[in-house]
């Protein structure tokens, strides 16, 4: 049952990820992978704190974290995106994102966890 939970989510995840990236914004940086890993660390916050708080079984955990943020979210994307910035001899642009997105991410980790709190006590 656990498989199907997680399967289920990381469908939905990956039919999300690949709406944002329907978004026409014209640009050589990657800023919709920036964004898609930015919402998926403040939903992936979000449901920690709210499994915490045990406002959510352990089963819908399974789908939301592993399913849900494990097929939205993409660090093989960030990672072959960093690459090719580089590649191209992007240097600013490669170490600009390669630091957004590990800085904002992780605060969006806590971000997400705050607004679990919030929505435990309201």
């Amino acid at each position: 049952m656990n498989i199907l939970f997680v399967g289920l989510g990381g469908a939905i995840g990956a039919v999300l990820r690949y709406l944002i990236s329907l978004i026409p914004i014209k640009t050589s940086y990657p800023i919709l992978t920036l964004l898609t890993n930015l919402l998926g660390a403040v939903f992936i916050g979000f449901v920690a704190g709210m499994l915490s708080y045990g406002k959510i079984s352990k089963n819908q955990s399974l789908f939301l974290k592993t399913g849900v943020c494990g097929g939205f979210t993409t660090f093989s994307t960030f990672s072959l995106e960093s690459v090719q910035l580089l590649e191209q001899g992007k240097i600013l642009g490669a170490c600009s994102y390669m630091s957004l997105s590990l800085i904002l991410c992780i605060l969006g980790v806590v971000l997400g966890s705050c607004l679990s709190s919030f929505a435990h006590r309201g």
